[in-house]
């Protein structure tokens, strides 16, 4: 069984990462051949945020439309269509109505995020908002034979407009997420994210600041596309990159994952999220501070893997208690891994994958 699997981003991003490349070599175990066809390079998405001009961004915009549309003459060489989230980042959904009504190959979609719901653009304003088509997503939903969800959440919907949903989470191989022996002679609390989930971040500086005036620690930040500086506080600024994204999280001893509405994250939209980062926390043996939003009340276990927090004092006494005590942070570091393992096999989840995608072909 051959299967395409399209996406808008390269490798860099984590959707099409854990996935979609993820699954290419468990799928293989099912004689299921996927091939990954993102619509954007790696070095396009290198640039996508930063200010380097209109026609940098729309030359290779329109190359890849192009490059995107000549994948149609080869669609008929595979059985089925995986899309994650949506061929390309703009426009409605041409391509994969193409796909499915013109040359007739059925599509299952996957859905890690809440991509029906609305928000304006904080780099790109309204006129991003316009060219994203948010509508598409449903129409995309009806098509599919089946969706693939990062959540229930997200499966509720899904069903709510009729399609079969199954319940995938976002996971990394543990077997290449595991702890690391980290000699830290201070504590380092760590957060790794992009620019747009820093906002969320942000509510907790002051937290972080009463912290700093009574312990001793680095606040390590990767990916936030810019230097942060917080009075009082020791920050490390990173940039994130492929090649040392399991490092980075090895190498913190607190996690921090803040979860809050913002102008473009409303609560249905933060719903839909799958609560990833919790789930790479735990995988490397690192306790963390959560706010317990959507799914990610539901994962791990509050108290044991991690803490959860819904106001200023819940971070300020929970990261005080970790900050602490060395012997409760390894224990609940170890907890955390044992629930990693124990709950997010991938392979147990390689081979629900490929039920689905089978019973999708099936069913033509």
């Amino acid at each position: 069984m051959r299967v395409l699997g399209v996406c808008s981003y390269p490798i860099e991003s984590a959707a099409t990462r854990f996935r979609l490349e993820h699954y290419v070599a468990p799928l293989a175990e099912f004689d299921i051949d996927l091939v990954v066809r993102p619509f954007m390079r790696s070095s396009e998405f290198r640039d996508l945020y930063k200010d380097t001009g209109v026609m940098r961004k729309l030359v290779p915009a329109l190359r890849n439309t192009f490059r995107r549309f000549l994948d149609l003459f080869g669609v008929h060489n595979y059985d089925l269509l995986l899309v994650q989230r949506e061929a390309m980042p703009f426009g409605p959904g041409a391509f994969e109505w193409i796909c499915r009504n013109v040359i007739g190959v059925p599509m299952v979609l996957d859905l890690d995020d809440a991509t029906y719901v609305s928000y304006i653009s904080p780099k790109f304003g309204r006129g991003g908002t316009m060219l994203k088509f948010f509508g598409k997503t449903n129409g995309l939903i009806k098509a599919a034979s089946a969706v693939v969800c990062g959540n229930r959440h997200i499966a509720e919907y899904v069903e709510s407009l009729g399609t079969k949903a199954v319940v995938i989470p976002t996971m990394v191989d543990v077997n290449d997420f595991r702890p690391a022996e980290n000699a830290n002679a201070v504590p380092v609390i760590g957060w790794v994210g992009t620019h747009s989930t820093l906002p969320a971040l942000e509510t907790i500086f002051p937290v972080l600041q009463k912290l700093a005036a009574r312990h001793r620690f680095v606040l390590r930040i990767v990916g936030a596309g810019r230097d942060v500086k917080i009075d009082g506080v020791t920050v490390e600024n990173k940039d994130w990159l492929l090649e040392s994204e399991i490092a980075d999280f090895q190498s913190i001893d607190i996690g921090l994952y803040a979860i809050v509405q913002t102008a473009t994250a409303n609560e249905r939209w933060l719903k839909g999220k799958s609560g990833f980062k919790a789930i790479e926390y735990m995988a490397v043996g690192v306790p963390f501070v959560m706010s317990p939003v959507g799914v990610c009340a539901e994962l791990g276990v509050d108290g044991e893997t991690h803490f959860n927090a819904e106001t200023q004092e819940d971070w300020y006494n929970s990261l005080d208690r970790l900050l602490s005590d060395g012997d409760l942070r390894a224990k609940m570091g170890k907890r955390g891994r044992e629930h990693s393992t124990a709950n997010f096999d991938p392979a147990i989840h390689a081979a629900l994958l490929a039920g689905v995608l089978k019973s999708a072909l099936e069913a033509e």
